[in-house]
């Protein structure tokens, strides 16, 4: 008897996946699920269209480009989630009081929306730098890095001795609390404590309360000294986590922090305005101090200034480049170098392969003779 239509599609269902491994870059992804995660924090999970496995270090973030009010914005956001879970990543996001971007996700963003990210990028990871005992140390919606790496500890079974505290303005702001108190509850490698500044009428706490300080990291790790330590956080809190690191003498190889927050609202500036930030400059150049920039795919080319970027260039030009951090950290204005030769004075945006295959960052490089781009 042959079989019927139902068997024959529960037997396609399982058939082999052509799937795709991700990698630094520009990709279009799709909201499959928003999450409550406190009152003014959601997380929110996407997936490729087609099939992706979506691996990257633990840690690492992605850029997401936005189209907000007919306005390209670039904002980067740690991936909060754990490649273990191989087919989605999650980015969690606090709603930032007249915070446009933050608000406009919270507000636009729900299941079945489509968006483009750039990336996985970012030296801030645990997989870079392994050690048997760890001290992850966040504050405020700084959890989500060491929150994707506790994920993957917690999910690969490793033999780490983790210490995991956080700082939170009150017990309604803790992030992922649950989460935290499942892992600390399934294995005896995972110790948690959790620290409120301060409590509002009606709220229960009995953790730490305060800010962390010298006293309460001897009680939470006493052996910190002996650990690498990841934290992420506001710049007071990390700047006062260094300070006790600093007044013992902490070997400062071994802390790493998270040193890419969100993108400043005015670091994407428009083509107008580069524009004239280089016009005094262009007055002052003869053609002979300039260097010559083409890019293939739009058929122009310019002279640039000296030191001027390959992104600026582009913008005199009226080539809009996407762009987020301008520090070549993020790898947003990722572009192929085709003839030419370029100093790329970069933040680990790119990698070595990115770079042995002709990629630069447009945004830190600057041509040293005629330079041609594939944009």
């Amino acid at each position: 008897m042959p079989p019927s239509d139902n068997n024959k599609n529960s037997v396609d269902a399982f058939a082999p996946i052509n799937t795709q491994t991700w990698a630094n870059g520009r990709h279009k992804v799709r909201c499959v699920k928003v999450i409550k995660e406190t009152w003014d924090v959601r997380t929110f999970c996407f997936m490729a269209e087609q099939p992706v496995i979506f691996f990257f270090k633990p840690g690492q973030f992605v850029t997401l480009e936005l189209d907000i009010d007919n306005e390209q914005i670039m904002r980067s956001y740690t991936i909060s989630s754990s490649p273990s879970v191989p087919y989605s990543f999650s980015i969690t996001i606090k709603r930032i009081p007249d915070g446009k971007v933050s608000n406009w996700l919270h507000d636009n963003i729900e299941v079945g929306s489509t968006l483009a990210v750039h990336g996985p990028v970012g030296a801030f990871n645990c997989i870079d730098y392994p050690a048997d005992k760890v001290l992850f140390l966040s504050g405020g919606v700084g959890i989500t890095p060491v929150m994707s790496m506790a994920r993957w500890f917690f999910d690969t079974n490793v033999d780490i001795d983790m210490i995991f505290s956080h700082s939170a303005r009150t017990p309604r702001d803790i992030i992922y609390q649950r989460e935290l108190e499942h892992m600390c509850a399934r294995i005896d490698n995972f110790s948690l404590h959790l620290i409120c500044e301060t409590c509002e009428n009606g709220q229960a706490w009995h953790g730490y309360r305060g800010f962390l300080d010298q006293a309460k990291l001897e009680m939470i790790a006493p052996d910190f000294m002996d650990r690498e330590i990841f934290c992420c956080g506001p710049t007071p809190y990390m700047d006062a986590v260094k300070k006790i690191l600093n007044a013992n003498n902490f070997d400062m190889a071994h802390y790493h922090e998270e040193l890419f927050g969100a993108t400043p609202e005015g670091i994407a500036a428009s083509a107008e305005e580069s524009a004239a930030q280089v016009s005094e400059e262009l007055k002052q150049q003869t053609t002979d101090d300039m260097v010559e920039v083409s890019f293939s795919k739009s058929g122009k080319s310019i002279l640039a200034l000296p030191d001027e970027t390959i992104h600026a260039a582009a913008a005199r030009l009226d080539l809009t480049i996407p762009r987020a951090c301008g520090m070549g950290v993020c790898g947003t204005c990722k572009v192929r170098k085709l003839e030419g030769e370029v100093d790329m004075d970069d933040n680990g945006g790119i990698t070595d392969e990115d770079i042995d295959s002709g990629y630069i960052l447009s945004c830190c490089s600057v041509a040293k003779g005629p330079v041609t781009i594939e944009f």
